[in-house]
């Protein structure tokens, strides 16, 4: 897979080798909030990552990244700002039949691009696959360390005070 920045767009395209698929990762629009709930609740109602809500997805809409193959949402993830320097990756899905094509890692990687034009110094996730984070160079982080997502997001999640995700972090490169 190739990744370049098409000139005087805000938005990448990807090129996978020996494939005439038309994809590229761009930024979420309102016509894509159910398909990006339906992608995001597969994997929840797995046990894989937390569900989100219409109403949620609709008032976060500017935070999501889509990667579009063929005109059809492929996979899905999101950038919120946290505080001061501190941004959080969610939401990080792929379709089932598309996983292991290094779409997830190229969504991170456009989620960490914008977080650093944001000023950004440090980007987290709480996950349930640690190992493909740590890929990218993500590093485990004690959850103490992220009073601001406990005291906002985790007091109202069905998991709280019981979290089983695991906590990453990784330090972006100073501009």
């Amino acid at each position: 897979m190739t990744v370049k920045k098409s000139p005087g767009k805000k938005y990448l395209t990807l090129s996978f080798k020996k494939s005439n698929v038309s994809t590229m990762i761009r930024k979420a629009k309102i016509s894509d909030v159910k398909a990006i709930q339906a992608l995001i609740n597969e994997y929840a109602d797995a046990g894989q990552m937390l569900p989100r809500a219409l109403n949620e997805l609709y008032e976060h809409l500017r935070d999501f990244v889509v990667l579009e193959e063929n005109g059809a949402i492929a996979g899905v993830c999101a950038l919120h700002i946290s505080w001061e320097g501190l941004a959080e990756v969610r939401s990080l899905a792929v379709q089932q039949n598309r996983t292991s094509k290094g779409m997830g890692t190229a969504l991170v990687r456009e989620c960490l691009t914008e977080a650093a034009g944001l000023g950004a110094e440090r980007v987290f996730v709480l996950t349930y696959q640690a190992g493909f984070f740590r890929k990218l160079g993500f590093f485990e982080v004690d959850k103490k360390e992220l009073p601001h997502k406990i005291w906002t997001d985790c007091l109202n999640c069905v998991k709280f005070p019981n979290c089983d995700e695991t906590a990453l972090i990784i330090d972006l490169p100073r501009a």
